[in-house]
């Protein structure tokens, strides 16, 4: 098999992969040959040989084991957000209350109007005067742009294709959100780590990241999902100088707690930076089935990306997007948001405050879910815990490392436990650790 690989170049030898992926020759499971080896035998720099298997990691063609060697992947699933079908009880899923969401049955009598036809501007001209009030108080930047996508993760992809080429760097929050190590893997990026601790981004890990050459920055200033943390103003502000040198960065913040928050937002986007994005979702406070997102950009980055959302080729329902307004401008819908703020923040509280007593700790309250410390590595303990009838979350699945050591943290979604369940599953994990 290692005879059958050719190429002289990354692209190449990559390509020569896949085929051979693609015809059986290789099969999930089959490991290519090391580096080095491979190198010899191409007659290649071994700068070229590691950036072929980046590109096919990147592609998630290829898995990378560290000493054990470099496999071919399988046709398994990855880890993706939301509800599991499951007959147990699932704190893995990551989902708001739908109880606090707001109903948007009087909305919809209001966003009635004329047709809108193909040609016509992408975003609703009251949402996006709306939104740009909204991001204008945080960023204080004249040269705002406003931009509508079809969620999130819609806008972190496109934002990503409009500045990046395949095997460009992107420095990723490690642990991550896993829809943002999907769309670096899927996109053919290299994902580049950058520790998170209790104030936000680490600023050595971001200058290492810097030193490392990558091209685009994703960032979650509140709510950190998988951790919970919040960054910090001080933090925010080491960050920016670091950054201050790099202008041209691209740095695309999403601020997906945003309205549920109750810490001020901070930002690593400085008064001067060139290349920004911050992407503002509905989905938490509006629902998961509202796929909208607001994005604010510099002129720039805003005109590329309105190549990638002209109308007719990625349509936004500017139904959808009255819908959205309808509500967030409404008084009784704002009031159900600010309950839902403070249910989240209350519940989990409560939770990390009663497993202290029992000597483990969370990183932080704020988000949906809480990111728990363990005694003993994670897997274990999910195991133990499912025989006990819990569906958890390890922390494995948010390294961007797929060779890091294992994990010793859980992410539990427990806002909408009853006071029963909640001291049964403190009581089942306090045991799970033993």
């Amino acid at each position: 098999m290692d005879d059958q690989i050719t190429g002289s170049t990354a692209a190449e030898i990559a390509d020569s992969v896949r085929g051979l992926r693609e015809r059986g020759t290789l099969r999930p499971g089959d490991a290519l040959p090391p580096v080095r080896e491979l190198a010899v035998r191409l007659g290649i720099n071994r700068n070229t040989a590691v950036a072929a298997y980046r590109q096919l990691a990147g592609a998630g063609l290829v898995i990378s084991r560290g000493r054990a060697g470099t496999l071919i992947a399988g046709a398994e699933s990855v880890a993706q957000e939301g509800l599991a079908d499951t007959v147990l009880h699932d704190i893995a899923s990551g989902n708001p209350d739908p109880a606090l969401i707001p109903d948007p049955t009087p909305a919809l009598s209001r966003i009635v109007g004329r047709p809108v036809l193909y040609g016509e501007p992408v975003i609703d001209a009251a949402l996006e005067a709306w939104t740009r009030e909204w991001m204008h108080a945080d960023l204080h930047r004249d040269d705002l742009t406003i931009c509508v996508t079809s969620g999130a993760v819609d806008a972190v992809e496109r934002l990503l294709a409009q500045a990046l080429m395949r095997d460009d760097a992107v420095a990723l929050e490690d642990p991550c959100f896993l829809a943002s190590i999907h769309t670096v893997r899927l996109g053919g990026y290299r994902a580049v780590p950058v520790p998170v601790d209790d104030e936000g981004m680490t600023v050595e890990g971001l200058r290492a990241a810097l030193d490392a050459g990558v091209r685009a920055i994703i960032s979650t200033p509140r709510a950190q999902n998988p951790t919970g943390v919040t960054l910090t103003p001080e933090r925010a502000a080491a960050l920016r100088e670091v950054l201050a040198d790099h202008p041209y960065v691209l740095i695309i913040e999403d601020d997906h707690f945003s309205l549920l928050s109750p810490h001020a937002y901070a930002t690593l986007i400085g008064p001067q930076h060139r290349r920004y994005a911050l992407v503002r979702s509905v989905s938490k406070f509006l629902g998961p089935d509202m796929c909208l997102a607001l994005a604010a950009t510099d002129p720039t980055t805003a005109e590329r990306l309105s190549l990638r959302l002209s109308p007719g080729t990625t349509w936004v329902s500017h139904l959808l997007q009255r819908l959205a307004h309808a509500q967030l401008t409404d008084a009784s819908a704002r009031t159900q948001i600010s309950t839902a703020s403070a249910h989240y923040a209350e519940r989990n509280a409560a939770f990390a405050a009663a497993l202290e007593t029992h000597g483990i700790s969370t990183s932080s309250v704020d988000g949906l879910s809480l990111w728990v410390r363990l005694t003993a590595p994670a897997r274990t303990t999910a195991e133990r815990l499912m025989r006990r009838g819990w569906l958890a979350r390890t922390g494995d699945e948010f390294c961007i490392d797929e060779s890091s050591p294992a994990s010793h943290h859980l992410r539990l979604t427990v806002h909408d436990l009853s006071d029963a369940d909640a001291a049964r599953l403190i009581d089942d994990l306090v045991a799970a650790q033993r």
